[in-house]
């Protein structure tokens, strides 16, 4: 009965754990495309009169800054799934 119970608590921890980590994927997913392609060209008239860098701020998303914020994504998901192993108990040594 307790290998039952304990099989049953490491398969709602491997849902939550897999649920969580998609949930984190989505949302960078999201905010990624919505600085790429929203900010870089659906919302590019819109943002065009807005300086930066001596260029409009739809070029700079398009050009560098979508580039800048997919590196902080990229570090903020690494961050983000090491303290979720952590605290799922499946980190690396």
């Amino acid at each position: 009965m307790a290998d039952q119970s304990t099989h049953t608590k490491a398969a709602a921890d491997g849902a939550g754990y897999w649920t969580a980590n998609i949930r984190i994927i989505v949302i960078s997913l999201i905010i990624w495309a919505l600085v790429s392609f929203g900010f870089g060209i659906l919302l590019r008239p819109m943002i065009s009169g807005i300086s930066v860098g001596g260029t409009d701020l739809g070029f700079w998303f398009a050009q560098q800054g979508s580039i800048l914020v997919f590196l902080a994504l990229i570090f903020f998901y690494a961050w983000r799934m090491n303290k979720l192993d952590r605290e799922y108990g499946v980190e690396e040594d």
